[in-house]
C-alpha cells in the first residue's frame, strides 16, 4: 500500500497537549519570516499576528506564499529565515504538532480504506481522539463507514478529511483551499459543518481561499500575501473601515482630483469616470461619490497594485522591539 502525497493529520505527542501554558498567546506569530525554494523566496520578511480564536482567510494570487506558510506552521517545512510561533512554541515542537491540524488541497486519504478504518487510524495516531465528533461529521455527509476513500466523491472525501482533522481536536486548523474542487451546494454544506465544529471548540481557523465572496460572511480576520510578503493583515471590519471607495466625474473637474494627501491603492478610469481606493489621511475634499468597499472590491484592488503600501491592524502587528528581542 502506498503512503499518501501528504501525511494523514500527525500523531499526537501525548495527552495534555492542551493543557500547555500558551494563555493569551496567538495561534501564530512570524518575524522575519521567510522560506526559499532554491533561488526563489516564497516568503520573506513576514511579520505577523493571528490572534487565538479566529477564522481567517488566507488569501492572495497563485504562487503568493500561501501554501509555503501553511506548510510551516504545520511543520512540513523549515524556515530559511527568521521564526514562525504556534501559541508561543515553534511548529517542530511536540506541543505545537500537537495542537494543529493541517488539510491539504490534495486531502490525504488513503483510497484502499474503507471511511471507518480512516476514523480508526486516526484514533490510532492521536490519543486525545475525539471519536464521537469525527463520526458525526461522517454521518451528517450521510456517508457509509463501509464506503472505500476511493470510490467518494470530492464533498464526502473533503468532509472524511475534515472529521480527521476535527477528531484530533486542533487548537490550530489549517486548510489549504479546502472546496476549490466543490460544486456551490456541496461548498455551502461543508462550510456549514465547518462553522459549527469551529464554534463548538473554539478553534482557531487558518484558510487559504480564492472563493472570497463566500468567506465574506464566515472569516472575520484576514491574511493578504502578494509576492511573499504580507500586504493587509487584521480584523475585516477594521480594515474595511479605513478604506474608503471614491468616483467622480472628469467633466465636473479638470481631470482626476488630487489625491496626494492620501494612501492611493488603485486608481481606475473609464471614459469620463475616474474611481480610487484609498486609506484616507485625514478629510477627503472635493466633490466624491463615496462609500465603504466590500472584501472583494478591496481585495481586488490590492492584487491589482501588489506594491500598495501594506496595512496590519494593531492585533496583527509585531512590534519593532519584539523583532529585536
Amino acid at each position: 500500500m502506498n503512503e499518501p502525497a501528504h501525511r494523514p493529520f500527525g500523531p499526537d505527542d501525548g495527552p495534555g497537549r492542551i493543557a500547555a501554558a500558551d494563555d493569551g498567546a496567538p495561534a501564530l506569530e512570524a518575524r522575519g519570516l521567510g522560506h526559499r525554494f532554491r533561488k526563489h523566496w516564497a516568503l520573506r520578511d513576514c511579520d505577523f499576528r493571528l490572534p487565538a480564536g479566529r477564522i481567517c482567510a488566507l488569501v492572495g494570487p497563485n504562487g503568493a506564499g500561501k501554501t509555503t506558510l501553511l506548510s510551516l506552521a504545520a511543520d512540513l517545512l523549515e524556515p530559511t529565515r527568521g521564526r514562525l510561533r504556534v501559541f508561543g512554541d515553534a511548529p517542530s515542537t511536540p506541543a505545537s504538532r500537537g495542537r494543529v491540524a493541517f488539510m491539504g488541497q490534495r486531502k490525504p486519504l488513503y483510497p484502499g480504506f474503507t471511511v471507518a478504518e480512516m476514523l480508526r487510524a486516526g484514533r490510532e495516531l492521536n490519543p486525545d481522539w475525539d471519536h464521537a465528533t469525527a463520526e458525526r461529521l461522517v454521518r451528517q455527509g450521510d456517508i457509509s463507514f463501509t464506503a472505500k476513500v476511493g470510490t467518494l466523491s470530492g464533498g464526502q472525501r473533503t468532509r472524511v478529511a475534515l472529521a480527521l482533522a476535527f477528531g484530533k481536536r486542533p487548537r490550530l486548523l489549517l486548510l489549504d483551499e479546502p472546496m476549490s474542487d466543490l460544486d456551490p451546494l456541496v461548498r455551502h454544506e461543508i462550510t456549514a459543518a465547518l462553522m459549527s465544529e469551529v464554534a463548538e471548540h473554539g478553534t482557531t481557523v487558518l484558510m487559504s481561499t480564492h472563493m472570497v465572496s463566500e468567506m465574506d460572511q464566515v472569516c472575520d480576520y484576514l491574511l493578504m500575501i502578494t509576492g511573499g510578503r504580507v500586504r493587509l493583515a487584521g480584523e475585516v471590519d477594521t480594515i474595511l473601515a479605513a478604506h474608503t471607495l471614491l468616483s467622480s466625474r472628469h467633466r465636473e473637474t479638470d481631470g482626476p482630483p488630487d489625491l496626494a494627501s492620501h494612501i492611493v491603492v488603485s486608481t481606475k478610469t473609464v471614459g469620463e469616470h475616474f474611481s480610487a481606493l484609498i486609506r484616507p489621511q485625514g478629510p477627503v475634499t472635493g466633490r466624491w461619490a463615496r462609500h465603504e468597499p466590500g472584501l472583494e472590491e478591496l481585495l481586488i484592488a490590492y492584487l491589482r497594485a501588489p506594491d500598495s503600501t501594506p496595512l496590519l491592524t494593531a492585533s496583527a502587528r509585531v512590534e519593532a522591539s519584539e523583532e529585536a528581542a
